[in-house]
């Protein structure tokens, strides 16, 4: 674009590619990063070395203007000023050696009101398509006008240099707040980028004492609205790509006094296993502008092989929202009206659905338990237990209870319903057990959206007190209590008390600053 220019960013050697259109950003990736072009017109791509995000590699600036916000940790681990700039030369140095860049200028947030203005430099076509799907992408004539606030500098091929302190291995990760910068070293795993515009969302809506939120969104005919939190691989993208719904986001939100809107212009779901007849949605939207990543395929037919999982379980395909054929546009909703935790629970002992009461839900919120899936980090082969606070604890900046107690401010001003699902185990644990299945989750789901399952009668669970349905349409009662599946009653028990246990020990680092009805809300072990 004439005129432009990345002197601010003090980068001036490379040619420039600004907001390339997606046809040419296929010609550049085709020649320059070993890619293909599936059956269905989608971009194939590979991310090399790292095939999930890298969470241990993650830093967060100390300065003096947020660092009494931050929840510091083992999730957001302190970085000098001095280490970042460091790394911040070093990336743009890396970038300036280039023969070309690729930048796009978009937009976080659909509401004007909240939306924030991200620059992405990078150096790989692959990169600059992901960004192009993942951001609000700015008209022409908000284009011309465009001045980023925050710049993600993504020099992913670049390794960073363990002689800067700080630096543990050949990834680092670095947020900035008061810089508004982050900088990628040593990974070129896309999502990164997307979890870094996540990251900085997550530290400016809470600072205005409104929600941001790990959770997909969908409305109904009527408007209304619902929010279905949960870790990858829990079935957010899953549930709420839904025919009979509008889809406004299958992954980041906030939650205004207004109502809730995307912070993203396209979603970014798992492929593994994909089948056209279980979700339709997502398989109709993996074309032509569509990026297909670390997937196994037919190098003479370009047909893509869904459980081929050699190069990791954590397959991904990112296209813009559009793509779904019920999206709403622009991507707002009012206030929900119903809240759904989904948790995918490898111990097996979690009914699938239960209604919470306001202690619960905020127990359960600042809990995030469910099971990491394997391959959605670096490092994890198998289903793991964990608990992942707010449901997205890995890109949570502030204290978990300034999120759970804004969610319960909204929660009772809306007069929500907060449900928990379990997507997970059956009839055992993980490797006994099987998972449940999808059709009866989906209808678990009709059931909550269209109000039946407000009106059954429930039981209420002993250990963790959860309030179960009799029943629930398309779905086999005895599936909805968990106890009826096992066949040794005695294990379900010692299992079940084995995870309360779990549930109580984890709160521990919240207990000082929960108030009473969310400690009752905690599991009774007997």
């Amino acid at each position: 674009m004439s005129g432009f220019d990345l002197s601010k960013q003090k980068i001036s050697e490379p040619i420039i590619k600004r907001n390339l259109a997606p046809t040419i950003l296929y010609g550049e990736a085709l020649s320059k990063d070993d890619s293909h072009i599936a059956s269905t017109g989608a971009l194939i791509v590979m991310s090399g070395e790292k095939t999930g995000r890298s969470p241990k590699a993650k830093r967060v600036v100390e300065e003096e203007t947020s660092k009494k916000n931050i929840w510091w940790g083992n999730i957001n681990i302190p970085f000098s000023e001095k280490s970042f700039f460091l790394n911040k030369s070093i990336a743009q140095n890396w970038l300036n050696s280039q023969k070309e860049l690729y930048v796009v200028d978009g937009y976080a947030g659909w509401d004007p009101k909240h939306r924030i203005s991200v620059r992405i430099i990078c150096a790989r076509p692959y990169h600059a398509l992901f960004m192009h799907n993942m951001l609000i992408r700015p008209t022409k004539e908000e284009l011309i006008s465009f001045e980023p606030e925050w710049v993600i500098y993504n020099a992913g091929q670049c390794n960073a240099s363990t002689e800067v302190e700080g630096v543990t291995d050949k990834t680092s990760v670095n947020l900035n707040i008061k810089d508004k910068t982050m900088v990628i070293l040593g990974t070129e795993y896309a999502g990164e980028m997307k979890k870094g515009v996540f990251t900085i969302m997550n530290y400016l809506l809470p600072a205005k004492n409104q929600l941001s939120m790990h959770c997909s969104a969908n409305e109904g005919k009527d408007g209304d609205v619902a929010l279905f939190f949960g870790l990858s691989g829990t079935g957010k993208t899953t549930l709420s790509a839904d025919p009979k719904r509008a889809l406004i986001g299958d992954d980041e939100h906030g939650w205004t006094q207004d109502g809730i809107f995307n912070f993203e212009g396209g979603c970014y779901a798992k492929t593994i296993d994909l089948e056209a007849d279980k979700e339709p949605e997502i398989w109709d939207a993996i074309r032509f502008g569509s990026v297909l990543e670390n997937v196994g395929y037919d190098k003479e037919t370009g047909v893509v092989d869904y459980t081929d999982v050699s190069i990791t379980q954590n397959t991904r395909t990112s296209y813009p929202i559009e793509y779904i054929e019920n999206a709403k546009i622009p991507c707002v909703g009012g206030h929900p009206k119903n809240v759904i935790f989904l948790t995918c629970d490898a111990f097996g002992v979690l009914p699938p659905v239960s209604k919470l009461t306001n202690g619960q839900a905020m127990y359960h919120f600042i809990s995030g338990y469910t099971a990491k899936v394997a391959g959605t980090e670096m490092g994890v082969t198998d289903p793991e237990a964990t608990f992942s606070a707010c449901f997205g604890a890995a890109f949570m900046v502030w204290h978990p209870t300034k999120y759970a107690e804004i969610l319960r401010d909204y929660i009772n001003k809306n007069d929500t319903n907060v449900w928990l699902v379990n997507t997970g185990w059956t009839g055992g644990s993980f490797g006994v057990g099987s998972r449940f299945s999808l059709k009866y989750t989906r209808a678990i789901i009709d059931g909550i959206l269209s109000g039946d399952l407000a009106k059954a009668k429930y039981s209420v669970d002993p250990i963790f007190g959860l309030a179960t349905p009799d029943k629930c349409s398309n779905v086999p009662s005895d599936v909805l209590n968990p106890v009826n599946t096992w066949s040794d009653k005695d294990e379900y028990h010692k299992t079940a008390n084995k995870l309360a246990k779990l549930f109580n020990d984890n709160f521990e680092t919240y207990k000082d600053q929960a108030d009473e009805e969310i400690l009752a809300a905690s599991p009774k072990v007997s």
